[in-house]
């Protein structure tokens, strides 16, 4: 048995808390399991997949390290496929940590972030799609993130390519007998059925992911909102009243905001980043002016920008000419202070006159025009909020690159079919989409890749 084999790690997240866990898998798991368990019960059996109660004792000192319930579960009916121990003790960070080295003295490996997946996938017990899965699940910030994340787990996008692989697979092996018998190959390939297998099984559904990518990106990823505008027209405010709490100061004396202040909200499933900003303005001070300079680095990032008119206070120079920096990005145009005596408020003409955006009417104070507002944010970035209610429609980065490229290698494919091109060059288009494919689903993916999606999960996960 090789030592390394076996793996170690928390995997309850750090803090106190009820309960901390500790992971163990790999041949040597039970072994190490007996060797500090203790339990309450004489005949402990240790029976797969049931929780037994006692303590964990060092060996060598006989001393206590914390009462425990430890279960051990017999491959393959594990998440990694072999052997997996857990301990559940206090959730401590001193006995979680103390009972984890004593298992890195034994032998034991400290786990590598995502390892136990890694060993899942490598295992033949999920495949990537749902690996990645598993990330997006820990790090989703709303329910509609959770659920697609869980959805994809479930195998929805897997099983969507799988469906244009088996359709390519089919396809090749008919190319690969047209090639063995050259002679018969006008008989043996029917160009035109074909032609129309390619469009309607593969660069149809192909396109249809690639369609709906943008959106499993925005639910899973969020998106970045900057409220802008001169100093004292309600951004602060306007801030507190989205999230429901005062985490911005807000007084009467303009530049209090002096940095950037973030948040996270959910508008309709989306993660959306909330910043407040400091006003800008000319002939700020020292301090002021860095958290301007802030505020521009993160308007040249944002997604969409909040911009915001003081109504009571009527349009300004400095106003034209904040818009006309920020009139570049996606916006919405917020005339706030809406709730002060409508005999104060100049003519909407004269308010937005030169200003083309979309406009609401609110009042961050005593929040008018709210509901509206996260409506408007949502539907600039994402649009038709049905579109993306279909399953499978996160795919990431990595899943968007192999789609673009398999896709490009159908479109060659379909040209080449309809040409009557020779079954040589259309088994190399054939090849290169499938390819793609299972870089995605994980058939094909390289050790580069592998190390670079495992990466991303946190230790002991």
């Amino acid at each position: 048995m090789n030592p390394e084999n076996t793996i170690a790690a928390i995997s309850t997240p750090p803090g106190a808390g009820g309960i901390g866990i500790i992971r163990i898998s790999g041949e040597q798991s039970l072994a190490h399991l007996q060797t500090l368990f203790r339990p309450r019960e004489r005949a402990c059996s240790y029976d797969s997949h049931r929780l037994y109660y006692g303590d964990i004792v060092h060996p060598d000192t006989e001393k206590i390290l914390d009462e425990v319930l430890a279960v051990f579960m017999a491959a393959p009916k594990t998440y990694t496929r072999e052997d997996v121990v857990e301990i559940h003790c206090h959730g401590n960070f001193l006995a979680l940590q103390s009972i984890l080295e004593l298992l890195l003295s034994f032998g034991v490996r400290l786990a590598e972030p995502g390892e136990f997946t890694k060993r899942a996938f490598l295992n033949g017990r999920i495949d990537l799609t749902r690996a990645e899965a598993v990330i997006d699940i820990l790090s989703a910030r709303t329910r509609k993130g959770m659920d697609m994340a869980l959805d994809q787990l479930g195998g929805s996008l897997y099983s969507q390519v799988d469906a244009i692989r088996k359709s390519l697979v089919h396809i090749r092996a008919v190319v690969e007998v047209a090639i063995d018998f050259p002679d018969e190959d006008v008989d043996i390939i029917d160009h035109t059925s074909l032609v129309s297998v390619v469009g309607s099984d593969i660069l149809t559904p192909l396109q249809t992911l690639l369609a709906k990518a943008e959106g499993g990106r925005i639910f899973r990823d969020g998106i970045s909102v900057v409220i802008v505008g001169l100093p004292n027209v309600g951004k602060s405010s306007l801030l507190n009243t989205l999230l429901q709490e005062e985490r911005a100061l807000v007084t009467a004396i303009p530049g209090t905001t002096r940095d950037t202040i973030e948040e996270y909200i959910d508008i309709h499933g989306v993660p959306v980043r909330i910043v407040d900003t400091a006003g800008i303005r000319e002939n700020a001070g020292e301090v002021e002016e860095l958290g301007i300079e802030r505020a521009r680095k993160q308007i040249d990032q944002a997604d969409l920008v909040l911009f915001m008119l003081d109504a009571a206070r009527g349009l300004e120079e400095e106003d034209r000419q904040l818009f006309t920096a920020v009139q570049h990005k996606p916006l919405l145009l917020l005339v706030n202070k809406t709730d002060l005596s409508p005999g104060k408020l100049p003519a909407t003409d004269q308010l937005l006159s030169g200003m083309s955006a979309a406009v609401l009417h609110i009042s961050a104070k005593q929040q008018q025009g709210i509901e509206e507002l996260k409506q408007a944010i949502f539907t600039t970035v994402v649009g038709d909020r049905k579109q993306w209610q279909e399953d499978g429609c996160a795919p990431n980065i990595r899943h968007k690159d192999a789609l673009q490229k398999a896709e490009e290698a159908a479109v060659r494919l379909r040209e080449g079919l309809t040409r009557q091109t020779t079954s040589d060059l259309l088994a190399i288009d054939l090849q290169d989409c499938l390819d793609q494919l299972d870089a995605i689903v994980g058939v094909t993916t390289t050790e580069d890749v592998l190390d670079v999606v495992f990466e991303q999960f946190c230790l002991g996960k």
